[in-house]
């Protein structure tokens, strides 16, 4: 039990990163590009590294345990199933409401300049909706690293935690334009960030009632599958977008140097 409460503080954590955001977005004027698409990098490199690694590596070797040669072709098809549920979450979310694609402060001003209240407060709520949905599936998926592996947890819940930062952004600036109240736009961005522990619930009922030998494996392949969907398909083209290519790509490297050096460390 304890465990599971460390789990899920961990992704409380990550979850109410959001309101960093918006924090962000209220005193600075402009986004340093090149931090972001560091940042963004890095916890690319974070996400990729551990699940390859240590997750998938993981749960492979639980499963060739628990069933023998049928249980590499197990984790493999754990690892593409996340892979798959988490793109089709994705693709549930219409284009030009996704929080993924709005990053930085001063394109949400001028946008805001040039909308009525009223749209800009549907705006941010959509948006606040929206990443509510995305960050379910990402809070099942560090809830469970922390539950079975405290360190992989942390390097998870850090990783998204970072990725939280701008998503933030994009809730609680049109909501502040809107209605001038910071306080409504930090709210709406924690709430929305608030269900990654809700994703952390759900996961651990799900635990609790379907618990048997090798499930502990399929949901750690799951997970790695989730992770990389989000480093290549949210973190990289962000950071690549957003800064220069090299301060992607250096990110990137160094997010997987830390977790590398972080692992051996902790065995």
């Amino acid at each position: 039990m304890q465990g599971a409460w460390f789990a899920f503080i961990l992704t409380l954590l990550a979850g109410l990163s959001t309101g960093i955001g918006s924090l962000i977005a209220f005193f600075a004027r402009r986004t340093n590009k090149t931090l972001l698409a560091v940042s963004l990098g890095f916890s690319a490199g974070v996400m990729i590294y551990i699940s390859l690694v240590d997750m998938l590596a993981e749960a492979r070797l639980d499963l060739l345990g628990q069933y023998g040669q049928p249980g590499e072709w197990l984790a493999l098809g754990a690892f593409f199933a996340g892979i798959g549920l988490t793109a089709l979450v994705d693709l549930l979310v219409p284009e030009v409401e996704n929080p993924h694609h709005a990053w930085r402060v001063e394109e949400m001003e001028s946008a805001a300049e040039a909308a009525r209240a009223r749209k800009l407060l549907r705006t941010g709520m959509v948006t606040a909706m929206v990443l509510a949905l995305h960050n379910f599936p990402e809070g099942i998926a560090t809830f469970v690293a922390g539950l079975m592996e405290p360190a992989t947890g942390v390097a998870i819940a850090m990783a998204i935690a970072i990725h939280n930062i701008p998503e933030g952004i994009s809730v609680s600036v049109p909501i502040f334009y809107a209605t001038g109240s910071r306080r409504k736009a930090l709210l709406y961005s924690c709430l929305s960030g608030l269900c990654e522990p809700l994703g952390a619930a759900a996961g651990y009922v799900f635990l609790l009632r379907f618990v048997s030998p090798g499930i502990f494996g399929v949901v750690f392949a799951m997970v790695a599958g989730t992770m990389i969907f989000i480093a290549f398909d949210e973190l990289l083209p962000a950071a690549h977008e957003h800064g220069e290519h090299h301060h992607a790509i250096g990110g990137l490297i160094g997010g997987m140097a830390v977790m590398a050096v972080g692992l051996a460390l902790v065995r």
